[in-house]
Parts: structure tokens; C-alpha cells; sequence
């Protein structure tokens, strides 16, 4: 497995990471936990490194799962973990307040224990809390750092002026955001402030939440309580509409004898040396084919090519629903 280090931290990880959130659920239903556990392992041994997961998973749940497939390798992996929003520890249930400064010594005590680690070696402000002065936040984990719980700090949906004013307080190791072929925000400043400031970038939703591998289409439905079925951009006359980006790719792998998934992980991998994805999968074959496409190299033709694929079909359909799109700091 090929090396990415996250900006100018020094923070090495294989050139894909593994998001682990849907492990626990998210999309159509809840794998089994062996099953979770046996393919965790499964990708330290392709040569993975890099683990997201998130308190807010489960909740709870994921870290402990992450926790206890990783344990024996616990001197071989970064696991990354995130906070943001307050979670009753007895119901395990979100509660309607986002964490402030004085939170996060029980925050990261908490995933530490979840986790069975010592020191969380990245550790992601989830979503900016709009009541809280970032730079105040930004303190609170370098109080961690110092204390010697947390190895990075990371910062995920946050704006380039967020970013900035964090990093002036407390250098940001990474930042987390949604980047894809069809999802460019990142372009409009966050990326040129990474690599202004040597911040690396990891883009979760690599592959679009499943749509960018071409398993999507007008025929598929989603249970009630997977995530894409509130989200517009899978629904109706929108993912009709869509699919027109989906085809084009299609054309571009087979012409190159990969799979649709496979470009889009490879045109992320070549945006910068920085950039390293976590595309999330519960089966095991999924994660051959993804980690496969760090093999791929990908000409500056086929690039000018995918490049051109978001003005040439415009999306249609917003990448969240309204309520969760008014959390982020884009």
C-alpha cells in the first residue's frame, strides 16, 4: 500500500484510508459485528492504516467497534475519531446542544475508553459549533495535546476562514469534508488554504455515498432509515438527471478496463499528494476494489476528461437535506 503524509504534520497513513461509519448502520440496514470486526482486520492486513470514526456513530457504538477489531494492531494504525455534539451517556442518545470547550476533557475521555487507546492520534472537531469562537475550541484541543490524549487536530466542514483562524491557535494536522466528482466545494478555497497552511485533506463520500460506483440507479429504493433516502440529490427527477454523470464515468472506466469506483477514487488520488480518501464499505470485496485503484494512474487526457464531467452535467439536488446541509460551516 502506497504513503500519504497528512500536510507538513509528519502524520503518515496509506494512501486510502478506511471510513468506518456505516459499520453500524446509516445505510440499509446493521451488519454483523463479527462480520464488521473480521473485515476491519482484513483491511490492516491490505496494508491500511488510516481509520475514521466518530462518537456521534451509533452512537458510541462504532468507536467501540473500531476499538476492539484494532486493538491487536493498535502500534500499526492512526485511528481518527471526531466530537461535536453533546450524547447522553446512559441512552446513548444526542442530545440538542453542540460541545463547547469545557466539554471536551470528558468528550475525549470518553472515545479513549470506547477505543481502548492511550492517545487518539487525530482528532476531528466534527461540525463548528456556531455559539462557540473557533479559536476557543481550537484551544481546548491543544489543551489535549498537551496533556498528551491527542497526538493531531482535525476540523471537519469547516469553511477556509474557519480554518484558518483554528490553525492560527492550534496547527490543524487534517480536514475533513465531502469531495467527489460530484461535490467540489472543497475547490472554492478550503484546498488552497491546506496547501497554503500544509494542512492535509480527507475526502469522506469518495464515492458519493454509493453513487459514483454505478450500483445506483431510478430502479433503487432506500430503507426508512438509510440516510440517502432524505437526501435530494438520490431522489426522483434529480437522480434521473444525474445518472448522465454516472454514465459518462462508466465510459471512461470501461474504456480504461476498471470499474466506475475505481476512477473516482484515482481522479481524487491525483488532485494533490495530500489527499487521502476513506471511502466506507461493509463488504469485503468492495474493499479489494477500492483499495485497488491507488494502482491507477491516470494520464493528464483522462484527467482533463473527468475534470470536465461537473460543467458538462450539472447536479441537480442538494447533497443533504436542509437540516443537515444548515450544520456545516460551508
Amino acid at each position: 500500500m502506497q504513503k500519504r503524509v497528512l500536510g507538513r504534520s509528519g502524520l503518515e497513513v496509506s494512501a486510502l484510508g478506511l471510513g468506518c461509519m456505516t459499520m453500524t448502520g446509516g445505510y440499509s440496514g446493521t451488519p454483523d459485528r463479527k462480520d464488521m470486526i473480521t473485515l476491519l482486520r482484513q483491511a490492516v492486513d491490505l496494508g491500511v492504516t488510516l481509520f475514521d470514526t466518530a462518537e456521534i456513530y451509533g452512537p458510541h457504538a462504532n468507536e467501540e467497534l473500531v476499538g476492539e477489531a484494532l486493538a491487536p494492531y493498535a502500534d500499526r494504525v492512526v485511528i481518527a475519531t471526531k466530537f461535536a455534539q453533546d450524547i447522553d451517556p446512559q441512552t446513548r442518545t444526542p442530545r440538542d446542544r453542540m460541545l463547547g470547550p469545557q466539554d471536551l476533557p470528558a468528550a475525549v475521555d470518553g472515545s479513549l475508553r470506547r477505543l481502548g487507546l492511550d492517545v487518539i492520534d487525530l482528532y476531528y472537531q466534527h461540525r463548528v459549533n456556531p455559539d462557540v469562537p473557533i479559536e476557543e475550541m481550537a484551544g481546548a484541543v491543544r489543551d489535549l495535546i498537551a496533556a498528551g490524549k491527542v497526538k493531531h487536530y482535525g476540523m471537519s466542514e469547516a469553511s477556509e476562514e474557519t480554518i484558518r483562524r483554528a490553525h492560527a491557535v492550534q496547527p490543524v494536522t487534517a480536514i475533513q469534508s465531502e469531495y467527489n466528482l460530484w461535490w467540489r466545494r472543497p475547490e472554492q478555497g478550503v484546498l488552497s488554504a491546506c496547501a497554503e497552511l500544509g494542512i492535509g485533506f480527507v475526502p469522506f463520500s469518495p464515492l458519493g455515498k454509493g453513487f459514483l460506483t454505478g450500483t445506483v440507479d431510478t430502479s433503487t429504493t432506500f430503507a426508512a432509515n438509510d440516510l440517502r433516502a432524505q437526501i435530494p440529490r438520490f431522489a426522483g427527477e434529480a437522480l434521473k438527471h444525474n445518472l448522465a454523470l454516472v454514465d459518462a464515468v462508466k465510459a471512461i472506466a470501461a474504456d480504461m478496463g476498471v470499474t466506475p469506483g475505481q476512477i473516482a477514487l484515482a481522479w481524487l488520488l491525483a488532485q494533490q499528494p495530500w489527499i487521502v480518501p476513506i471511502p466506507g464499505t461493509t463488504k469485503p470485496h468492495r474493499l479489494e476494489e477500492n483499495l485497488a485503484a491507488t494502482d491507477i494512474t491516470l494520464t493528464p487526457a483522462e484527467l482533463t476528461r473527468l475534470d470536465g464531467l461537473s460543467a458538462q452535467f450539472e447536479i441537480k439536488g442538494g447533497r443533504y437535506p436542509d437540516f443537515l446541509e444548515s450544520q456545516t460551516n460551508l
